[in-house]
């Protein structure tokens, strides 16, 4: 959904920094180009550019021309869901899990 925003208010670059070609490669192909806005731009409309990152959009703060920061959904959780009885059979416990080790227990029996 384009925007149109004053020149006043919006920092234009022709040419991409290291920084933010560094960021470019890590974004997918597939995805739009990241959307470059001022640091007085973005305070102004916060709110607006948040939900755009909500939706999946990723946003380049800059000042004086420079990346200050990006903004873009967080990654999904890497984490594996947890499949109850995935290592059934797998584990095994000592008989003697449940006892006490004697040299615990005199260690405990003594005085201080």
């Amino acid at each position: 959904m384009p925007r149109e925003f004053s020149t006043s208010s919006l920092c234009v670059h022709a040419t991409m920094t290291h920084k933010e070609e560094t960021m470019s490669e890590h974004l997918s192909e597939n995805a739009p180009s990241p959307q470059k806005i001022g640091v007085r731009e973005f305070r102004g409309n916060l709110t607006a550019y948040l939900r755009q990152v909500r939706q999946g959009s990723t946003i380049l703060v800059t000042s004086h021309d420079q990346v200050v920061a990006e903004l873009r959904p967080p990654a999904p959780s890497y984490r594996p869901r947890r499949q109850p009885g995935a290592l059934r059979g797998r584990i095994r416990m000592s008989e003697d899990f449940d006892q006490t080790p004697r040299d615990v227990l005199e260690s405990m029996e003594r005085d201080l």
